[in-house]
């Protein structure tokens, strides 16, 4: 019939859409022809929505092919059953946009991905559960997995190649080689699951470091095993690695880093864009797929970041020292790239869009002020964070047993404080606890008094055996001797008290004192950034410092930019994107120290500048790992 006809695209003889692996030409397939990507690593999540266009353009005229993408779990399923796929999260409109831009995509679709992203993209509400074993054939996990699965797969199938879409392949799971369960039935369900939803065309794959180690529990038939690895290695030996699991079939460097990661603490990592042009050259020259992790970092804005073990939380910048700064600049390292590129694949014609304008739009000073508390929960020993609230701050309060008219020690014997604790007494800022850094402090005060222990969450752990992070104080808390009891727990969704501020219910003023201590307690502070009306190309972009303040967080009209924390660097400024600023109403900044502020012995002040600085050299604990490959330094820990 004419509509059989029309199906099976024979009337019309429209080419069928089909990708596909060759193993007797060791390549990938697409339309029937012998096909090789060059790719590059784009986090849709740490890019606004405002910015998916400008910075996919510049990386299809940098002559990619493909982007790479991760899907993190926790960012579409905040709360068991609640689903979010607006906005910034939209990633099928973010799909669309890389069609249309001509660029392929790899999809690596989780449920774990590491990305130094909190928790590695598994929710904190899988932790309700606190003896569950994540990323294993564990009942209660798979029955979450199966769940989530069932509703992001069936978004992504119409984005298939072969259904019309860009995604011509998928990963499941990542570096699963480097996690220490080495459970093979646990990939196996998920075979199943990704089979189940996106068909038998799709080309699913799996990535771990390029050693025969990794591979070992890392692959699965049935899923194409494919490595990563640095620039400055043997990329020879790299894919002989890759050989010892899929003998034949397209040699693929899945996360070829053209940067590294950052610490709070750590120098900002930086590698030379000669010796990822050379290993590039390499890895091009011998016929191999290529993915650049990453092509663009972006932004851990709110409290997205991760952590790695021993515990080392990640800044708020991404930038990764990518060939696409953080704000989407065009670099030196860009250009170095596209050359070597250009080598291989034709280079698009056309002008590459152009690096954004900054904008320093000066001082803005704040004011201190005090916020309402909301109701507590009352237990006998402190509760976790996944009973009470997943991410920022909770407070545990009690009384002080005693007198503790001569210094006494508060202690967490156990390392319990997870991740970093504010203490008062009445009101009086004693010290900090700190995980694995400072477990005890000596306080003062009367019998009686209130004892408060604020704990901030800092990131969950992304990478390794330690992804089941529990936050909050995860064991006792000693005075002396005494182990402390009776607290009352106040969940601090200060996300919402920052909203109260802009709809015009912001607290009391409260004067600054004039005796300043090396501690204050944790306070607000509140201004506003008027940017004029009427001018060309206003409000653009800026970044934002902080002069003399120490560490907190920062919210701009209500949108939590994410953790400062110049103390410790080595990222002093944070990246503010114009789509979240207006020329039409006097901007709502509400800032939140919660250690030191300069307001009680100078200008209470911060600063909108026009260049990042993410690079300081302060009061670093030690430099950073040297670069090689993530598995290799972390999983052993």
């Amino acid at each position: 019939t004419i509509s059989h006809l029309l199906v099976n695209n024979v009337l019309f003889n429209i080419p069928q859409r089909t990708f596909g692996i060759d193993y007797d030409c060791n390549c990938f397939v697409k339309d029937g022809r012998p096909f090789r990507y060059i790719s590059g690593s784009i986090h849709y999540s740490r890019v606004p929505r405002y910015y998916w266009k400008d910075r996919l353009l510049k990386m299809k005229m940098a002559g990619l092919d493909a982007i790479q993408t991760y899907v993190p779990w926790n960012y579409h399923e905040p709360q068991m059953g609640v689903y979010d796929f607006s906005g910034d999260r939209d990633l099928e409109y973010f799909l669309q946009l890389a069609s249309e831009t001509g660029l392929l995509v790899i999809l690596r679709a989780g449920p774990y991905i590491c990305a130094e992203w909190d928790m590695g993209g598994l929710p904190a509400w899988l932790l309700e559960k606190e003896s569950i074993v994540l990323r294993s054939s564990d009942s209660d996990y798979l029955t979450a997995v199966e769940k989530w699965m069932g509703v992001l797969l069936p978004k992504m199938k119409p984005h298939l190649y072969q259904n019309g879409g860009p995604i011509i392949m998928v990963q499941v799971e990542n570096e699963y080689g480097s996690y220490f369960a080495c459970d093979y039935d646990y990939l196996r369900f998920l075979l199943k699951i990704f089979r189940q939803h996106l068909g038998d065309e799709v080309v699913l794959f799996t990535t771990d470091g390029a050693s025969q180690f990794h591979l070992k529990c890392g692959a699965l038939q049935g899923l194409y095993a494919t490595v990563d690895f640095a620039p400055g290695g043997n990329v020879t030996a790299a894919f002989l690695a890759q050989r010892s699991s899929e003998p034949t079939g397209p040699l693929v460097n899945s996360e070829f880093y053209t940067g590294w990661l950052d610490h709070w603490g750590h120098r900002h990592a930086v590698v030379p864009s000669q010796t990822i042009a050379k290993t590039l050259n390499e890895i091009l020259a011998r016929g191999a797929n290529v993915n650049l992790y990453m092509f663009i970092g972006g932004t851990n804005f709110a409290y997205w970041n991760g952590a790695n073990m021993p515990y080392m939380s990640q800044p708020t910048s991404y930038d990764y020292d990518a060939p696409l700064s953080e704000a989407g600049d065009l670099t030196e390292k860009y250009f170095a790239l596209r050359e070597v590129i250009g080598m291989y694949n034709q280079l698009p014609e056309g002008l590459i869009p152009p690096t954004t304008s900054k904008f320093a739009y000066g001082k803005v000073r704040l004011q201190k002020w005090v916020a309402g508390t909301q109701e507590p929960c009352n237990q006998i020993l402190p509760l976790l964070f996944i009973m009470i609230y997943y991410f920022g701050f909770v407070l545990y309060r009690t009384k002080l047993p005693k007198n503790c008219t001569e210094p006494t020690q508060l202690s967490s014997p156990l390392n319990g404080v997870r991740d970093r604790a504010y203490v008062s007494v009445d009101g009086v800022q004693q010290g900090v606890l700190e995980r694995d850094k400072s477990l005890m402090i000596n306080i003062t005060g009367n019998a009686g008094a209130n004892l408060d222990i604020l704990v901030e969450n800092m990131g969950r752990v992304n990478f390794g055996r330690f992804n089941n992070d529990f936050k909050g104080l995860v064991s006792n808390l000693t005075l002396g001797q005494d182990i402390l009891v009776e607290w009352e727990i106040y969940p601090l969704n200060i996300d919402g008290a920052v909203n109260h501020f802009i709809h015009g219910y912001p607290g009391q003023p409260k004067r600054s004192g004039s005796n300043p201590q090396s501690y204050e307690a944790p306070a607000f502070y509140t201004g506003t950034l008027s940017i004029p009306g009427g001018i060309p190309d206003l409000p653009q972009d800026t970044y934002v410092k902080f002069p003399d303040w120490t560490k907190g967080q920062i919210w701009i009209n209500g949108f939590n930019l994410g953790r400062y924390w110049p103390a410790r660097g080595p990222q002093l400024t944070l990246f503010v994107p114009r789509n979240i600023l207006v020329s039409s109403v006097p901007n709502n900044i509400t800032v939140l120290e919660l250690e030191h502020s300069p307001c009680s012995t100078q200008l209470c002040e911060i600063e909108f500048v026009d260049k990042p600085i993410i690079n300081a050299t302060t009061q670093y604990e030690i430099d950073a790992p040297p670069l090689f490959v993530r598995d290799m330094w972390l999983s052993h820990l």
